[in-house]
């Protein structure tokens, strides 16, 4: 199976797990930074040289020797509720970068199956997400109507396969302190530039026909979707450490313990 979704810097210094919706735009951008001394003009995701990427033949030899020659590795997780209103409205709500719909071929028609209506100019927000959790939910649990995306399958099955495949985590950021990790991450190995984290923009913010989240994201939830977050993300809370009872707590109430990650990933 390989690495899926790793992505190495040309120099070799890091190999990074990418994880939908983890930042990974900015972590990118950074890496592609600290190889070349300026960033990709463009969305990182697109980038088809500059940083080695599983997904092309050329570069997957020279990440699994790296793998094995462990590199040192990193990867970054979110706050399961933060994740899930943010999949939301980037991937349901919002037009892509091409002016189209994110899937527009499956996931418009899904969103149309669960009542999820987003035609009206003042469409109820919380009711309508909810539906789409019900969506998300079954297509966790139960691999119906269809595979569950990856901007909102659990974070666990993403750094998972990296576990599971041979790879070993140095550290795993939050995305809650993205600027303190990655100056760890950046203290830790050797770049042929170095990256001022003060200087480094906002990200993959070119999204045409943005709709404004209008309430906190604790107020998409009530017991019954919290309790569905749950079932959904259950690892993902008991292994980075967030709190599944209050969707207002945004940031990790306990260090993440790498060894813990690695036995329960392994298989």
């Amino acid at each position: 199976m390989g690495f899926p979704g790793t992505w190495m810097t040309e120099s070799q210094s890091t190999i990074y797990r990418v994880v939908p919706k983890c930042a990974c735009s900015t972590i990118g951008q950074i890496l592609y930074f600290s190889d070349h001394g300026h960033f990709f003009d463009g969305d990182i995701h697109d980038a088809q040289d500059g940083l080695h990427k599983w997904g092309f033949d050329q570069s997957q030899k020279i990440i699994q020797k790296n793998v094995e020659a462990r590199t040192f590795a990193f990867t970054c997780v979110r706050n399961p509720y933060d994740r899930i209103v943010s999949s939301f409205f980037d991937k349901i709500c919002a037009e892509q970068r091409n002016g189209r719909r994110y899937r527009e071929n499956i996931l418009p028609k899904m969103m149309r199956r669960y009542g999820v209506d987003l035609n009206s100019a003042q469409f109820d927000q919380i009711k309508a997400f909810r539906r789409f959790l019900l969506f998300a939910r079954d297509t966790i649990r139960f691999r119906k109507p269809l595979d569950p995306d990856i901007h909102w399958s659990p974070i666990s099955s993403h750094i998972g396969t990296f576990v599971a495949n041979g790879g070993r985590f140095d550290t795993i950021l939050h995305t809650e302190d993205l600027k303190n990790g990655m100056e760890d991450v950046l203290q830790r190995i050797q770049t042929p530039f170095a990256v001022d984290l003060t200087k480094v923009p906002r990200f993959n913010e070119g999204i045409t026909n943005q709709i404004k989240r209008e309430y906190p994201v604790a107020d998409f939830f009530d017991d019954l979707s919290a309790q569905m977050i749950w079932d959904m993300y259950k690892k993902d809370f008991s292994l980075f450490g967030y709190n599944r009872h209050d969707p207002a707590a945004k940031t990790a109430t306990k260090p993440i313990d790498i060894n813990e990650i690695h036995a329960k990933l392994a298989h």
